[in-house]
């Protein structure tokens, strides 16, 4: 695995008013989805060897990229990238039926990774396509995932990035309007752009089920309970992963003084310390468990040893990987082919 930056110094034990301690929140980290994606990819790399090349990352997530990179993966932005003949894996984000087609066109041999709540959507899109709907996708402008599903539907699609956009909508008919929505958002932003639009659009019809993952919906309730009593909180996680993002943004919305995202430990800095006696620790979905850990060793190291969970949710969902990786290399049924692998602790 490749190393994570060092701290150059250790955080100090700065005295507070107070008892210094951290609150977890759970569930955070890994989901079903990502960890059906990243078992893909290195399924992908045992079976038939490195190179594999992965359209996008697999997940939004720096170490996880780099990390399967080091094994032999190689991250393309689109499939002429790949050099015809080769095996492609699409990421958890999804793609459209243009991308599926040119894998095709160049003969890759392609393994669809899309987490299964996202090929819901796509279902949903071309359904509600199919029978002359108009659709309002709720969700955030160049998202891989946003451009897959709209790729499903693209005549029948107009997006929508935020309440401020509901009063530019222009919809012809309105007798047949149903709204999605991107997986990974804000469930209170959602809620309340939904609201609008039906202030808008009486007739505004719901999806079949909710499409903002359980993941993310779990993860966003957890950090709530925890920003209250915080006066930081510490989100782990990549820049370009949107429901990270929203995790820091549901914190400052629901209590806490602070709050900041980081990659790793070592982006801490001393002075979010300041007068702090307590932090508020979570991550999003794409994010291995190692580098949570990372985070309570450093914070342990400025007098923040004493760890305790706020759970609200258990997590036990599987999802089965793609059909050609449920075998090893040499055929025989492989036991992770139903399933992910427990990463509660660590993650390689």
């Amino acid at each position: 695995m490749p190393p994570m930056p060092a701290r150059r110094e250790k955080l100090k034990d700065l005295p507070v008013v107070g008892h210094k301690r951290v609150i977890l929140a759970a569930p955070r980290g890994y989901c079903a989805g990502v960890d059906r994606a990243v078992i893909a990819v290195e399924k992908a790399l045992a079976n038939y060897g490195a190179p594999i090349y992965v359209r996008k990352q697999i997940v939004h997530n720096v170490h996880v990229v780099t990390t399967l990179e080091a094994q032999g993966a190689i991250f393309v932005d689109e499939v002429d990238e790949v050099p015809e003949g080769s095996t492609v894996v699409f990421s958890a984000h999804g793609v459209s039926p243009a991308v599926v087609k040119a894998a095709a066109d160049r003969e890759l041999h392609a393994i669809d990774a899309t987490c299964p709540l996202v090929t819901k959507v796509h279902r949903e899109a071309t359904r509600f396509a199919r029978d002359n709907y108009q659709i309002l996708l709720i969700g955030h402008d160049g998202h891989e995932e946003v451009e897959g599903t709209m790729g499903h539907a693209p005549e029948r699609t107009i997006l929508v990035n935020s309440p401020a956009d509901v009063p530019n909508i222009v919809v012809e008919n309105t007798d047949n309007l149903v709204w999605l929505s991107q997986t990974t958002l804000s469930v209170d932003e959602t809620m309340e752009t939904v609201r609008l639009l039906r202030e808008r659009f009486p007739t505004l019809q719901d999806p079949p089920s909710d499409d903002i993952c359980y993941a993310t919906q779990n993860r966003q309730v957890a950090i709530k309970k925890v920003a209250g009593e915080a006066e930081l909180v510490i989100v782990v996680g990549s820049a370009n992963s949107s429901n990270t993002v929203r995790l820091v943004d549901v914190s400052l919305e629901n209590g806490a003084k602070a709050a900041y995202r980081v990659d790793y430990a070592s982006e801490i800095k001393q002075e979010w310390l300041d007068g702090v006696s307590t932090v508020g620790v979570t991550s999003g979905a794409s994010v291995p468990e190692v580098l949570v850990q990372e985070v309570l060793a450093d914070l342990a190291d400025a007098g923040y040893g004493d760890v305790s969970s706020v759970v609200t949710a258990e997590e036990d969902l599987m999802f089965s990987l793609p059909k050609e990786l449920r075998t090893d290399a040499a055929g025989n049924p492989d036991e992770r082919g139903l399933g992910g692998r427990n990463r509660k602790l660590d993650w390689q």
